[in-house]
């Protein structure tokens, strides 16, 4: 399989589930000549058929799809309990009485899985954990390129090992959930430069470079520390195509002297995105919220509401530590930008 005949240009649009990729923004990084993708994580797999269906429309070119590998969890009833009195200043302070139950912890993915092989897009890429050896038969014998996620070294080992085709290096900078399944979340920092050349040092298939990559010479920089091709993800989040809340993209555009930072208060995984009245009321107690997805759909309500109100205090406002770099404008101009910036350095 030949990763690189899927792109004219090594930009591959990072999938950004929770609403920032889109079918629209996916056919635009492809047709211009990258690599497009969709976040599938939080989709129902009828809504990933759809999202596919629209995309094929607006796009013949590749694309990937993304999916969060998880196990559907069990919390007891105290575990519950627990984490919604964490979070009860949190709705309290927005006149509350109670916290809305989720109806599911997150969804299937053994599931989304045959939904993607049955789809058939050119790329499968994964995060959160790893497949197994069948799993990524399954996809290779429907055609499907296998790219996973690592945020450590062992990390990409792990996935040249068990037969992926390439391996994603998202560096500390990166925006969103961290990609962590080996050993502990907060161990896995290394600064992107150094992660990108001491992975393309220990593994031989392709490394895709991922973490505060907003231009051209930014790719530049990540081919020379020997990556094939970079992902980039806040660069595109403020795109025209991007599903994002006005609110939230208004947050990203002006986020000035904002700061980034990590935080697992939303969703009980590590996550980056600028700092707010959420992260700060919850920041002392972020250590204890449950894990990932049980406190990602406890506070779905709390999102919601929030982007519903343009409440931006309270929204999960996901965002690179590069932030301050991203230029608003429609992907198509991105893409030339980006292109013109990398051939005259």
């Amino acid at each position: 399989m030949n990763l690189q005949a899927l792109w004219k240009f090594p930009i591959i649009q990072g999938p950004m589930a929770g609403g920032g990729s889109t079918p629209a923004l996916a056919a635009a990084v492809s047709n211009a000549g990258g690599l497009g993708s969709l976040g599938c994580g939080m989709l129902s797999p009828d809504a990933i058929a759809q999202q596919v269906a629209e995309l094929r429309k607006l796009s013949d070119r590749p694309f990937v799809l993304n999916l969060f590998i998880q196990d559907r969890p069990s919390p007891t009833a105290d575990e519950i309990v627990r984490g919604t009195q964490l979070l009860r200043p949190v709705f309290e302070g927005l006149g509350w009485d109670s916290l809305p139950l989720p109806s599911s912890w997150c969804e299937d993915f053994a599931a989304q899985l045959d939904t993607l092989i049955a789809l058939k897009p050119a790329v499968g890429s994964f995060t959160f954990g790893i497949l197994n050896e069948v799993q990524i038969e399954r996809l290779h014998d429907a055609g499907i390129i296998v790219i996973g996620t690592a945020t450590t070294v062992d990390e990409a080992q792990a996935w040249e090992a068990v037969g992926a085709d390439a391996v994603i290096a998202s560096g500390i900078e990166s925006g969103g959930h961290r990609g962590t399944f080996m050993g502990p979340q907060e161990a896995a920092n290394l600064p992107a430069r150094e992660l990108w050349s001491a992975a393309a040092d220990e593994v031989r298939i392709p490394l895709i470079a991922a973490g505060g990559i907003m231009t051209g010479v930014d790719i530049n920089e990540a081919l020379r520390l020997g990556a094939c091709a970079v992902q980039m993800g806040t660069a595109f989040l403020v795109c025209d195509e991007s599903g994002i809340n006005p609110a939230y993209r208004h947050a990203l555009v002006n986020a000035g002297g904002i700061d980034t930072r990590l935080t697992r208060a939303f969703t009980g995984r590590y996550a980056r995105g600028l700092v707010n009245g959420f992260m700060r009321r919850m920041q002392a107690v972020e250590s204890q919220v449950p894990n990932y997805p049980v406190q990602n759909a406890l506070t779905a309500g709390i999102r919601k509401a929030a982007g519903q109100s343009g409440d931006t205090d309270n929204m999960s406002l996901w965002a690179g530590a590069e932030v301050r770099r991203a230029r608003p404008m429609p992907c198509a101009q991105l893409m030339q930008t980006l292109v013109a910036e990398m051939r005259t350095q």
